[in-house]
């Protein structure tokens, strides 16, 4: 059965894509913890990130310190939070935000219904600094 994600990816339900390369995917969360939270996916449908093979999970965070300092720059945040939960859909994925404190890691203080406008300035905003920092080859339109 094919997971949230995998539908994501197929393009089956829109998302805010701010990267795709051959081994994966890197979208919007639509519950952010700070604007410009992205999940970075792969394009396996992989469960949780101890069943990952050793060459995905070092793409994963290669990508995810990507985004992370994009969004240190396009959002001047002093520091990028990365998070590996795995409860909310059975397919691997890394959480990656701008972050001012302890407090960002937190689920609970998710933006839960953000407006639209939000979320594609921050998309706009974090493929602008991946672009700056030499990575417009995986960053879609």
């Amino acid at each position: 059965m094919s997971t949230l994600f995998s539908r994501i990816i197929t393009g089956e339900i829109p998302a805010r894509f701010v990267w795709r390369d051959e081994r994966c995917v890197a979208f919007l969360t639509i519950a952010p913890l700070r604007p410009g939270h992205t999940l970075v996916v792969p394009r396996a449908e992989v469960d949780e990130w101890t069943d990952a093979d050793d060459e995905l999970i070092t793409h994963l965070m290669v990508v995810a310190r990507r985004i992370g300092a994009a969004q240190k720059t396009g959002f001047d945040a002093p520091r990028a939070g990365v998070i590996i939960a795995g409860f909310e859909v059975p397919h691997l994925h890394v959480h990656v935000f701008p972050s001012w404190g302890i407090d960002d890691f937190d689920f609970g203080n998710a933006k839960r219904d953000p407006e639209h406008t939000e979320l594609d300035a921050a998309a706009d905003t974090l493929r602008q600094a991946l672009r700056a920092t030499g990575h417009a080859d995986c960053v879609p339109n």
